[in-house]
């Protein structure tokens, strides 16, 4: 089994994340925000990652616990997969959700990038700022070491949009970790490593 732990303890948060990658879906979220409750938990039930998130805000600020978690997050899926050798290394879906479509393409690279074509225009949707969306992730491609670029097809509804990104992200990545059971021992890379 593939599994990861992260830790992050600043003036700002307690963060502890364990994650394991050849899970069912099992999770145990809890952040403080419950919309952000709710797309992590999409991340593991589409994923098929266990999931255990606790985050604490000690200066109850809800864009650090958004980029902690995201980072205690990358931090833990990149332990996971070691040396990520036999992982398929890209991962690509388009995933609907109602009227909202999004698309999410992944190269396990060793090179963080995050490119976000999300418009949100809406400032809120339930407790979460939807500027926070853009920020998770880009801080979970900082310390996963992952390309990922996310575009939104189309949508209305923000709830929608959001739960769509997140939903793609989750079964992009699961494709991209997985491993490829015809080349379980090469890392696919011309330079030997990711």
């Amino acid at each position: 089994m593939r599994k990861g732990n992260a830790e992050r303890n600043t003036l700002e948060t307690e963060i502890k994340v364990s994650l394991n990658l050849d899970g069912t879906g099992i999770k145990n979220i809890d952040t403080g925000i419950l919309f952000l409750n709710h797309m992590l938990e999409q991340l593991a039930s589409h994923g098929y990652f266990d999931l255990d998130i606790k985050a604490v805000s000690k200066d109850k600020d809800p864009h650090h616990v958004v980029e902690d978690v995201a980072l205690s997050l990358g931090q833990a899926f990149a332990n996971a997969l070691g040396d990520k050798k036999g992982i398929k290394r890209y991962g690509y879906t388009i995933v609907p959700m109602d009227e909202a479509l999004a698309l999410t393409s992944i190269d396990i690279s060793g090179r963080p990038f995050c490119g976000f074509d999300v418009p949100l225009p809406e400032e809120k949707v339930n407790d979460l700022e939807t500027i926070l969306v853009k920020h998770f992730f880009t801080s979970f491609a900082t310390t996963s070491k992952i390309t990922l670029h996310i575009k939104l097809l189309n949508g209305e509804d923000t709830h929608h949009k959001i739960e769509s990104v997140f939903k793609s992200f989750a079964r992009a990545l699961r494709i991209a970790c997985s491993i490829d059971t015809e080349h379980p021992d090469i890392v696919p890379s011309t330079k030997g490593v990711i």
